[in-house]
């Protein structure tokens, strides 16, 4: 089970800190990632990292979130700077090991002044 958190408003500039429990599942085992589906487009990559730690960030995001686990918590967290209203989106986590995949159930960060 995957449990997503720490979404809500803030003001362009502002900073949010989602995080995602891992529960069922070897942790240490999990590629693990964020991904985020604006209203009308497509779900979309935003940072993913691997069990031995490869990290990969769309470019919209480099220099502005960082993605982190923390073996302590069995999770995976997403800190947001600098946020824009672009970023406005439904926020999702997603685990893969092997060929499965397993997907929690979002949480809205909205943007906005």
């Amino acid at each position: 089970q995957l449990q997503a958190s720490g979404g809500g408003l803030v003001q362009p500039g502002g900073s949010l800190r989602l995080s995602c429990a891992v529960s069922g599942f070897t942790f240490s085992s999990l590629d693990m990632g964020w991904y985020r589906q604006a209203p009308g487009k497509e779900r979309e990559l935003v940072a993913r990292m691997s069990k031995v730690g490869v990290i990969n960030y769309a470019d919209s995001v480099k220099g502005r979130f960082t993605i982190s686990r923390d073996i302590t918590r069995n999770a995976v967290d997403l800190q947001m700077n600098s946020l824009k209203p672009e970023d406005t989106a439904v926020y999702y986590c997603k685990a893969e090991w092997g060929p499965r995949t397993a997907w929690g159930q979002g949480t809205l960060v909205t943007v906005s002044s």
